[in-house]
């Protein structure tokens, strides 16, 4: 592994330790009876629920009971089976399928409706929402089966839909989305939300369980047209004519006193590591915390900006882009992105490319994603591979895998969508890497930033 590549990694750990929930959950303030979040306070005279759900849920929720002063009295967490859950919280926890739908996620949503349903005026519940809980809170309208939306769902998904796309169709398909979950609850409530969504409108993280929807039903109804759905799926498309699939709108006095607000997103993530590259002798430039479009694309425009780029430029980007599968192989869309990008750097030395999820998994993969360089494509030829044939079988993973490029992080309890790095070296010959850590070291941290072994070109 070079240098550079080296140095990539260490700046992609800084940006996941800046949105990690101990340390966002720093920004609240609490008091015995309970906490405030800038102008939001909940301090309920009657019980304190917490619901984490999604991704960074067990974190989350660590997060909140290491700083609390008041013990909640209930607890409950709702996580993907891959998502790290600490021991202060595994036994308030359970677990559901991400991305896909299941019979379990089924029964949790229904039992979070029920719990939550159950509060009195005189409770707080404070929800703490991260990415895939799109997933775990999905309990379809009456009429729907479960395995019919998780299909649509999913045809949608490897189609190339957008999440904004998913998740209006999942909000009009879905008991808790779009406000629904507010509009149940006769607690106060306050939502802390860490986006994975590009723009963070909260409206669409999590499918904005508590959060008035601006969509409609129509909208979603039109998305299914747009990607040729309507027909094979025309139990769904009848359900959205139906009055049932419409969420409650803003103005709805049933979300009178619940609050959602922006508790992180990618911007403390590229802010953290725009400013180590800068005391790196580099010149960072965020680009965009909406990346998007399609990942090949996306890793060909920003190999050739850094092919372009003059010594000591950094490029950052956060989002989230899509990949139109039409292969039989493994990958994701960070992969596949710096797939791309390998492609267009082959050759050109003192240049590399990161791209990572942030959540440590990367679509189908068990690598989080890859940093690449000018001789990736060449280290694979040599090993019987080829890039053209990985990317025309999306089969990124297949040629990342014994690759010292992929890297390996497990989950690593947050998640903010998706982080790229683009680097080319400085001119001045002086050692590359952080020559003092950003905070104390932490024992076996979650993203080891592994690869595989290989030595450097």
């Amino acid at each position: 592994m070079t240098p550079l590549a080296q140095l990539a990694r260490e700046v992609l750990a800084v940006g996941l330790e800046a949105v990690h929930p101990r340390t966002l959950m720093r920004q609240l303030t609490f008091t015995p009876r309970g906490l405030g979040f800038g102008e939001h306070v909940l301090e309920p005279p009657g019980k304190l629920a917490v619901l984490a759900v999604g991704k960074a849920g067990g974190t989350l929720a660590e997060a909140f009971l290491t700083h609390s002063l008041r013990r909640p009295d209930a607890l409950w967490v709702y996580v993907p089976h891959q998502a790290p859950v600490p021991a202060s919280v595994a036994p308030h926890a359970k677990y559901g399928s991400h991305p896909r739908v299941s019979q379990e996620n089924l029964a949790n949503a229904r039992e979070i409706a029920a719990a939550v349903a159950a509060l009195t005026a005189e409770d707080g519940l404070l929800l703490l929402l991260s990415g895939g809980s799109s997933a775990l809170l999905m309990a379809p309208l009456p009429g729907l089966e479960t395995t019919t939306v998780d299909t649509l769902l999913w045809e949608l998904m490897t189609a190339g839909a957008t999440i904004a796309e998913l998740n209006t169709v999942r909000k009009h398909l879905g008991m808790l989305f779009g406000g629904r979950l507010a509009a149940l609850c006769p607690a106060s409530l306050l939502a802390l939300v860490l986006s994975d969504v590009p723009g963070d409108d909260l409206a669409i993280v999590g499918s904005g369980p508590t959060v008035a929807d601006p969509t409609t039903a129509a909208h979603a109804l039109a998305i299914l047209r747009r990607f040729g759905l309507e027909t094979r799926f025309h139990q769904v498309a009848h359900t959205l004519q139906s009055p049932e699939s419409e969420t409650p709108k803003p103005g709805d006095p049933r979300l009178n006193g619940k609050a959602t607000a922006l508790l992180g997103s990618n911007r403390e993530a590229l802010e953290a590591m725009a400013a180590t590259l800068a005391s790196e002798a580099f010149r960072p430039r965020i680009l965009t915390r909406r990346l998007r479009g399609e990942a090949r694309e996306v890793g060909r425009i920003l190999a050739a900006l850094l092919v372009n780029a003059a010594p000591g430029t950094a490029i950052l980007a956060g989002g989230e882009t899509t990949v139109r599968v039409s292969g039989e192989g493994r990958g994701g869309r960070n992969l596949e992105l710096a797939l791309a990008a390998a492609v267009g750097l082959s050759g050109h030395r003192h240049r590399c490319l990161l791209a990572a999820g942030s959540d440590g998994v990367d679509g189908t993969s068990p690598a989080a994603g890859a940093v690449v360089d000018g001789f990736t494509v060449a280290r694979a030829a040599k090993r019987g591979k080829s890039a053209q044939k990985a990317l025309a079988e999306n089969d990124s993973w297949g040629f990342f895998a014994d690759l010292p490029e992929a890297i390996i992080t497990g989950p690593t309890g947050t998640n903010v969508a998706d982080l790229v790095v683009g680097l080319v070296a400085p001119q001045a010959q002086r050692p590359l890497g952080l020559r003092t850590p950003t905070r104390a070291p932490q024992p076996q941290p979650p993203w080891g930033l592994k690869s595989n072994e290989e030595p450097s070109e």
